[in-house]
């Protein structure tokens, strides 16, 4: 049972970081080899069109065939048991490195048919975690809920599954007197820091631990 997690932060030891640390720690509880993949510690480009992964009879045919850092990553991931994603958002959506994995991983399995079939040839369970600034009331006015749901929605068609975790609220800067953020309380963030995200990486743990049980029972399941 190998249980992988792909942080899209820059920051290794910062809120997506830490959730996906106590994801995998919940994985490795049931029993899980686990790994941490951070992207930006690795060069690689989105998708570049080529449709290789599309052409019938291909020698890349159903997977990417772009040559890159993220090559062995995307191979890592398609063979796992349960993969976990973590990205915070940056402008409405996920980061930049994690846009161009989702499309370097999904495309390929993703089929130009009535229906849009999946090939994917394995069965996977999938996670999916998002770390924000904003409130979660405030989710609708931005529309991050129509986002968060389509992301969910792609990684479902693909794979057949996606729990989704937001992490809302969350506390940027270890000083925020030092940045322009008057728009934001500093001592309420801080506090939040200390009382609600403890809650989040509880659920983040959670999550490792139920996607990896589920993937066990889909392995003894022919």
């Amino acid at each position: 049972m190998r249980a992988i997690a792909i942080n899209g932060s820059p920051r290794k030891n910062w809120n997506t970081g830490s959730l996906l640390e106590h994801a995998l720690a919940g994985a490795a509880k049931d029993g899980a080899e686990t790994e941490l993949v951070h992207l930006y510690d690795h060069v690689f480009k989105g998708c570049v069109s080529c449709f290789a992964c599309k052409k019938i009879g291909g020698q890349s045919y159903g997977r990417c065939a772009v040559n890159d850092g993220l090559t062995s990553i995307l191979k890592k991931a398609s063979e796992a048991d349960v993969l976990i994603l973590g990205t915070p958002v940056y402008f409405g959506a996920e980061t930049g490195e994690m846009r161009s994995f989702l499309e370097r991983f999904l495309f390929p399995f993703l089929t130009y048919t009535p229906d849009y079939a999946s090939i994917f040839p394995g069965k996977l369970r999938i996670g999916l975690v998002y770390t924000m600034n904003i409130a979660e009331k405030d989710l609708p006015i931005y529309n991050y809920d129509k986002i968060f749901a389509a992301s969910q929605g792609y990684l479902s068609r693909i794979f057949g599954n996606c729990d989704l975790l937001l992490s809302t609220d969350t506390y940027q800067f270890s000083d925020y007197s030092k940045y322009l953020s008057t728009g934001f309380d500093a001592e309420a963030k801080k506090k939040r820091r200390e009382e609600v995200f403890p809650q989040d990486c509880g659920s983040a743990f959670e999550l490792g631990a139920r996607l990896t049980a589920t993937a066990k029972v889909d392995v003894a399941v022919p």
